[in-house]
């Protein structure tokens, strides 16, 4: 490890390293993203979607690899024993850092699917990386607002049914949907902000999680819910990569995917309410958890 050297100098060189690793990784993957466009034979399809999985997954391994040589800190990750590579999963976080990402990556990493975001269907014009996203199979969702359904309320339910179109190809194919719940980091501005009745996490937004369930709940086989502690408190990805984070602490929790939990969540007041109780229930408990979490450090 190369801990010894002054922290912005390390920090320089680990962006360096996980730039030029997503420069070498990304140019395949749209390289084959475009023949996957132009070859839509099922053969193909099939192929080049092992070899895209194969290439996103050796991202995830050199990302690891250059923690392990750029940021000195101490990995704590409990609770992955019953997890699989080939299950469907819906995994739920806190979010306090974008270094939550590559905590998630290397705590989850070979033992469910890549990991993946669902991503607003206008990303995917973005040059290169929604070339790259849509090759990766990253499940793109149509939203309408509600000012816009209050002008067209015939559409009114019609996301869910283009986004479950659009997920169709994962019936087969075991896939890692993320939401992190919260939708936002979590600040202590945030937290006063919102008068958030826990006293580590800021309100859960359950509206993100019942749209991915009425997309995909009847193809989840589990929820992945993880606590991600940072026992000094959580920094920036400057100081994560200055080498400034000596413990992290990573809690997972394999939840069972129940039918009651699958409904419309804009149309039936009764589910909603329902929806809402359970995803506070959960917050209540990782709150508490991140408690213990802490006081374990």
């Amino acid at each position: 490890m190369l801990s010894f050297l002054p922290g912005p100098a390390r920090g320089l060189l680990a962006f360096l390293l996980y730039l030029v690793n997503s420069i070498i990784i990304a140019t395949p993957i749209v390289v084959i993203a475009i023949t996957k466009f132009l070859i839509p034979l099922p053969f193909w399809q099939m192929v080049s979607r092992k070899i895209i999985d194969g290439l996103a997954n050796s991202w995830v391994h050199i990302n690891t690899f250059n923690m392990w040589l750029m940021q000195d800190f101490d990995l704590k990750i409990t609770g992955t024993e019953n997890l699989s590579k080939d299950m469907w999963y819906l995994v739920i976080s806190n979010h306090q850092s974008w270094v939550d990402i590559l905590v998630l990556q290397r705590a989850l990493n070979g033992k469910i699917p890549f990991l993946k975001f669902f991503l607003k269907k206008e990303l995917i014009w973005i040059p290169v990386m929604g070339l790259a996203w849509w090759a990766m199979d990253f499940p793109f969702m149509k939203r309408y607002s509600k000012k816009f359904l209050k002008k067209n309320p015939h559409l009114k339910g019609q996301d869910i049914e283009v986004t479950r179109k659009a997920c169709e190809k994962y019936k087969t194919v075991p896939v890692s949907i993320v939401n992190f719940v919260e939708g936002t980091r979590f600040t202590p501005a945030k937290h006063r902000q919102q008068n958030s009745p826990f006293t580590h996490l800021l309100r859960p937004k359950a509206g993100g999680i019942a749209f991915v369930l009425g997309s995909m709940g009847e193809l989840m086989t589990g929820i992945v819910n993880v606590t991600i502690v940072y026992p000094k408190g959580p920094r920036n990805f400057i100081a994560f990569l200055c080498g400034k984070i000596d413990a992290i602490s990573v809690h997972v929790e394999l939840m069972e995917m129940t039918h009651d939990i699958i409904g419309s969540y804009e149309k039936d007041p009764q589910f909603r309410t329902h929806f809402q109780s359970w995803v506070n229930g959960i917050w209540e408990e990782k709150d508490r958890r991140i408690d213990t979490m802490r006081k374990a450090a």
